[in-house]
């Protein structure tokens, strides 16, 4: 049965037709990337947003047979692509200060997600889920929020209200992070309370870089992508066929998760460029066809109560965070980098110090990122299991 606001226009269901659809809607996404408020909201909400517009005037069905096997393979290939790329030496190389900081940042969400939980999640629908959704996209971004949405089989409707709510709390915090160091930096007060900083002189050494620029990739490298991740999955996907099938998609997505760090720790593996980029794409028309599956009536009844949930764990997530670590006297600008690198990625946490002049904890707070999103999806997966077990579900 088609929701659509326009009954009367016929979608196209046919696969060729769709696949093309879903490809211009995410070049579309892109393209709209360059006026301010679809830059603010970023690409994975605008892609959503315009799936949700799509099938709610009814151009494409909220169900059809080419969405099968892009919800089986892109998403575990996504979070195996982009896992590759983590360099656990680099993370074992960092001081104790930055350590500190992604823990807390790690520990905090969690703590906070799941005790909040325990008051919203009863009154939503998959709310046990989705207070393991959001530890994985304060840890590590979107990717880790489908990827543990698609591991407890989290409905369209409700991957789509938790991206939306996500972002409704996330723009705030984005706009509030990004004025801060300047802020924090002329603050009498907050440097009493908080003596611990990194020095002028500590902070300006490095050298000046660019997150993001041109990229040029060979046909061999993406070749090599595509098997090393469909080889992942396969062996991860065979092995959790022998669990129960209550939790064999949560074994699946971990043992990809482990697998692809472990992998990514060869040498020849991490060389092999457009790995962030391949996985985007293949996150992207996930998310696409999560916007085309959308009700909007039902999101719009579900998503406000989720929204005051994903507020609240930002806001108390934030607080208690600062206080573990201003007990254990970490640098704020450690701080700050760890709160963008949960709520964001890493190169947006390289952004935020590269903005504030911090040059030389640009590859940490990259570092930090990718740190974040490694361990995300089991803290998320563990805490929506323990969820499910005091609520039911």
């Amino acid at each position: 049965m088609l929701h659509s606001l326009f009954p009367n226009i016929f979608p196209i269901v046919d696969t060729a037709p769709l696949l093309a659809l879903i490809l211009i809607t995410i070049s579309v996404g892109f393209m709209l990337q360059k006026f301010k408020f679809f830059k603010n909201a970023g690409i994975v909400f605008t892609v959503v947003l315009l799936g949700i517009v799509m099938t709610n005037i009814g151009i494409t069905p909220t169900s059809a047979d080419v969405y099968s096997p892009i919800f089986t393979y892109c998403t575990p290939i996504c979070i195996c692509l982009m896992l590759l790329n983590v360099d656990l030496r680099q993370v074992l190389k960092l001081s104790k200060a930055p350590l500190l900081a992604i823990a807390s940042a790690c520990i905090s969400v969690t703590i906070v997600s799941f005790t909040l939980g325990l008051i919203f999640c009863p009154q939503i629908d998959e709310g046990w889920k989705l207070s393991g959704m959001f530890v994985g996209t304060y840890t590590g971004g979107s990717p880790n929020l489908t990827a543990i949405g698609v591991a407890l089989e989290a409905s369209p409707e409700a991957l789509a209200a938790a991206n939306a709510a996500d972002y409704v709390g996330c723009m705030p915090a984005l706009v509030i992070l990004f004025a801060l160091p300047a802020i924090l930096k002329k603050s009498a007060w907050f440097n009493k309370v908080w003596p611990y900083s990194l020095s002028d002189e500590e902070l300006a050494e490095g050298e000046d870089r660019k997150i993001a620029g041109e990229l040029r990739w060979s046909i061999v490298e993406i070749a090599k992508l595509l098997a090393i991740a469909l080889s992942v999955f396969f062996v991860a996907k065979t092995i959790a066929g022998f669990f129960p099938a209550s939790v064999s998609s949560a074994v699946r997505v971990l043992l990809i998760t482990t697998m692809a760090l472990i992998i990514g720790q060869i040498p020849a593996v991490r060389k092999l460029r457009g790995a962030m980029d391949l996985g985007m794409l293949m996150s992207l028309m996930f998310l696409t066809v999560i916007g085309y599956q959308v009700n909007i009536a039902d999101f719009f009844n579900s998503a406000l109560i989720i929204a005051v949930y994903v507020i609240l764990v930002l806001i108390c997530t934030t607080l208690l965070h600062f206080v573990i670590c201003r007990l254990l006297k970490v640098p704020y600008q450690y701080v700050l980098t760890s709160v963008m690198a949960g709520i964001w990625d890493g190169p947006s946490a390289a952004m935020l110090a590269i903005s504030a002049g911090w040059k030389s904890i640009v590859p940490v707070s990259m570092i930090m990122g990718t740190l974040g999103a490694a361990v995300g999806n089991y803290l998320g997966i563990m805490c929506s299991l323990a969820m499910r077990a005091i609520i039911g579900g």
